[in-house]
């Protein structure tokens, strides 16, 4: 294997997760993913998807709408795949990472801040081992603005702590755990992607409508996409409260 291959490896396995007992609903469920459409903010590296009518009633049989966009436009969830080609891919994702308890934490951040274990010391309620961990900084309320690509961004050290506190999954409501694009220099490495993925800690972005859940344990369910070979799965994401006793 060449060098410049080397580097895109490092896949260590799924982190061994605690069993947890069936949570007690307290809440309905919300929707806490962007709808898709061809204007939503987006990387500056991404192609506008495209969505069309290839048939519309009375003149033809059915309405048919075709679909165009990369796998990581809107609301979706990264597979190791992503940034490590001996990762598993979205069809290797065990359907048990990709829902169940978690923890939504409200957390105040200016543009390009970033996200410290400290933060993640001090949000309540605590996190349990397993636990799937949204953050919500507000920032899904400047979809489609110029502010919406000054996000803030999670530390390495942060990365580091959700996978020494074996967290299944990590859901941002902005674009990426990792410093925003624009300013990212030659040669940028993903540090957030790479330290999370390669432990299977999975990789949410774009989540929306947070403030109904913040600071509260709930039940989640990513339905992603499951693509061959893909890196990674739009989703429609569902939410809702839980006991804090589960």
């Amino acid at each position: 294997m060449c060098e410049c291959n080397r580097k895109h490896t490092g896949w260590k396995g799924w982190l061994s997760l605690p069993e947890s007992r069936p949570p007690t609903p307290i809440g309905p469920w919300s929707d806490i993913s962007h709808v898709v459409t061809e204007e939503l903010s987006r990387s500056p590296v991404l192609p506008r998807p495209r969505i069309s009518k290839i048939m519309r009633l009375p003149e033809g049989i059915a309405n048919i709408t075709e679909l165009q966009m990369v796998c990581h436009h809107g609301t979706h969830v990264d597979a190791p795949r992503h940034f490590l080609n001996d990762g598993p891919s979205f069809e290797d994702i065990p359907v048990e990472r990709l829902c169940g308890q978690g923890v939504v934490w409200k957390m105040d951040k200016a543009p390009l801040d970033r996200i410290e274990p400290e933060d993640f010391e001090k949000a309540t309620p605590a996190m349990r081992p397993g636990d799937i961990v949204l953050v919500n900084t507000g920032w899904w309320r400047k979809i489609n603005t110029d502010l919406y690509e000054e996000h803030p961004c999670l530390s390495s050290a942060a990365a580091q702590w959700l996978v020494e506190k074996r967290a299944k999954m990590v859901a941002v409501d902005f674009s990426t755990p990792d410093l925003t694009s624009h300013l990212r220099p030659k040669n940028f490495t993903f540090p957030v992607h790479h330290i999370l993925l390669s432990h299977g800690v999975l990789v949410a972005e774009h989540m929306t409508n947070l403030d109904i859940l913040s600071g509260k344990r709930v039940e989640v369910v990513f339905g992603a996409l499951n693509i061959i070979d893909s890196d990674g799965g739009p989703a429609r994401v569902l939410a809702r409260e839980i006991s804090a006793g589960h």
